[in-house]
């Protein structure tokens, strides 16, 4: 099987190090927009600015050449592993291949314009389905550090795609003995998980940061997951989605992992950083800092409510310290549980 995965960050350059170990003989080529890093890399033989220490498989080719030049000389399999404000790009030079093509990156995209009006953020599916709408696609998620795949520690995610060949073939192309890739065709909602997990964990980053106690950490992930699901639904997504990899797995992950950089903005703000300081502190993106407000723009375009998404929103603005988001949230009036 041959596989190419657009984009050599820390998850880019993991999962290509993954599939070229994988006992099925796959043939793996890693896309780099940056030709210098692709030479850095080729002389190496490491990707010392986002896995350093990770030594690259001998097998695995690495390019620097246009994407849609690399896809035109055909694959099996083409993996998009750009942060999301690249997504869409990346599926417009794509758009003739007819190999299935799946997506890592997880999140909303920032608003667009049309006509000089704002839209609403979009989910990776709904890109597709502007610049796109013939490919085969889908999206790779779940819960996953890149250092531990990089390192081939036990991991699962989920295959998400309404279309059966793409499911199969983000199956053939991954699942291993260190790598069990389970099937969804509920696209939509593996990507609300992706997407409102990494607000979600800037909330509990900073209830670590101040020091607020496992109570409260485990209120806010339960919470947290209520107003992923409730999202969901209103997106026309299945609630059973949210209590699987995509939801409940990669919340939990992102919002407890020392490896979450979401959970580390919400750390570093709780000790009086800046945003700024914060994002430019881990040089690397914190999808969560970037799609947070279009996650409740949509969530208040459908009349959904998101309290701790607002709170987390209201923080990255400045409108409030994290004192007064913590209190904000503690004295909003009696709820049932009910989601």
């Amino acid at each position: 099987m041959k596989i190419i995965v657009f984009g050599a960050g820390a998850w880019g350059t993991a999962l290509a190090i993954s599939a070229a170990g994988h006992p099925g003989g796959h043939r793996v080529e890693l896309w780099a927009r940056d030709p210098a890093q692709v030479a850095a890399m080729q002389a190496g033989r490491e990707n010392t600015r986002y896995l350093p220490g990770i030594a690259l498989p001998p097998s695995l080719a690495l390019h620097g050449a246009p994407a849609a030049e690399l896809a035109a000389a055909g694959a099996d399999l083409l993996i998009i592993a750009t942060p999301m404000a690249g997504l869409r790009e990346t599926l417009t030079a794509l758009r003739a291949c007819t190999a299935p093509v799946a997506w890592l990156c997880k999140g909303f995209e920032a608003p667009q314009s049309a006509g000089g009006v704002p839209t609403a953020g979009l989910l990776g599916h709904e890109i597709c389905a502007e610049v796109a709408p013939q490919l085969l696609a889908g999206a790779l998620s779940g819960p996953s550090f890149a250092l531990e795949v990089a390192r081939g520690q036990p991991t699962a995610l989920v295959a998400a795609s309404e279309h059966a060949p793409v499911r199969e073939a983000l199956v053939e192309a991954f699942h291993s003995p260190r790598l069990r890739v389970y099937a969804s065709d509920d696209l939509p909602g593996v990507e609300v998980g992706g997407a409102v997990k990494n607000v979600l964990a800037i909330a509990t980053g900073l209830c670590d940061g101040l020091a607020l106690g496992l109570n409260a950490r485990a209120a806010l992930i339960t919470r947290g997951l209520a107003e992923m699901t409730r999202l969901g639904l209103a997106l026309g997504t299945r609630a059973e989605t949210f209590m699987g990899l995509s939801g409940l797995g990669d919340l939990v992950l992102t919002a407890t992992g020392d490896l979450s950089r979401n959970r580390r903005v919400g750390q570093l703000l709780a000790q009086g950083l800046s945003l700024q300081q914060a994002v430019d502190s881990l040089g690397h993106v914190a999808e969560g800092v970037y799609s947070a407000r279009t996650v409740v723009q949509r969530a208040r375009g459908l009349g959904v409510e998101m309290p701790i998404s607002e709170g987390v929103v209201a923080l990255l603005d400045g409108r409030l310290r994290p004192a007064e988001a913590v209190a904000a949230l503690m004295t909003r009036e009696p709820k049932d549980e009910a989601f």
